[in-house]
């Protein structure tokens, strides 16, 4: 899903063909005194509850112009970038078949919903921007989706089985903290994770052309410049990414000031709008 100014959104091409990414890296435990019996503590990543949640707020700062991203579930629209229906908190389309995943997990966990009549045309619809089947009530009934739990939970589950989980994967395992794991998952959520040149698997490619991975016995702060180098890099060759400040005034700052693991307080801008995390 891609951000445009004042709380319009766009998703991430090829979204169905995620990379095939690597295990966590194991943390490395905590020195201890001789003879200490406590266990060893896993350094804390994006996906520790707190940092979490700070991860969900920056990006709904650049895909909603808001911090409150529960509010995003009842969100849709077409916004005319091709891809049909953009809806829910991560942007699923209805062109790029990750909405029709979302649907069919959903009629799974409550056969019978208020989604589930629409599926036939959402499988016939994928892949193109076409409404056929869907208009024009089906807006309506994915609001009306929206206030069921279940619902709810099925985008929370749909957009970590599909984004968040393997892009703090692959960052764990390139030895990266919690703002190169957040720098990943923002990039996986604009740009998908197929083989396409401005992928993330192609911008991390990118990237590793010119910098070590911490795992790789290189500099974190040189890698991440090199990573988010490549993401502007990959925004500017399609116009609707062209605005680069969900980097530049965000990702870029927390870089700059050495918060390598995003700790508040925050402050960042994105598309002229100010945000703070206390």
């Amino acid at each position: 899903m891609v951000h445009l100014p004042r709380g319009t959104h766009t998703p991430a091409a090829s979204r169905r063909t995620v990379l095939a990414l690597f295990a966590a890296l194991t943390a490395t435990p905590l020195l201890t005194s001789p003879g200490a019996s406590a266990a060893p503590r896993a350094a804390v990543g994006l996906d520790d509850p707190a940092k979490k949640e700070i991860a969900m707020k920056l990006v709904s700062s650049a895909e909603n112009s808001s911090l409150d991203w529960k509010a995003q579930y009842k969100y849709i629209e077409d916004i005319g970038d091709g891809r049909g229906y953009t809806a829910g908190i991560i942007g699923f389309c209805s062109g790029t078949g990750d909405m029709l995943d979302l649907v069919e997990l959903y009629a799974a966990r409550k056969p019978g919903n208020v989604l589930a009549k629409y599926l036939p045309a959402l499988r016939a619809v994928d892949g193109t921007d076409s409404h056929a089947g869907l208009d024009p009530n089906y807006p309506a009934d994915w609001r009306r989706a929206a206030q069921d739990t279940v619902f709810q939970q099925a985008q929370n589950d749909e957009r970590d089985r599909v984004y968040f989980n393997p892009a703090v994967s692959q960052a764990k395992s390139d030895g990266l903290r919690v703002l190169g794991q957040f720098a990943y998952y923002d990039a996986i959520v604009m740009h998908g994770g197929g083989s396409d040149p401005t992928s993330f698997g192609s911008i991390r490619r990118r990237a590793l052309a010119r910098a070590k991975t911490p795992a790789q016995g290189g500099n974190e702060t040189t890698y991440l410049n090199a990573f988010l180098d490549a993401r502007v890099w990959a925004m500017k060759q399609e116009e609707a990414h062209s605005d680069t400040s969900r980097v530049d005034t965000a990702q870029r700052v927390f870089l700059r000031n050495g918060n390598l693991d995003l700790q508040p307080p925050l402050d960042w801008a994105v598309y002229g709008d100010r945000f703070h995390i206390g």
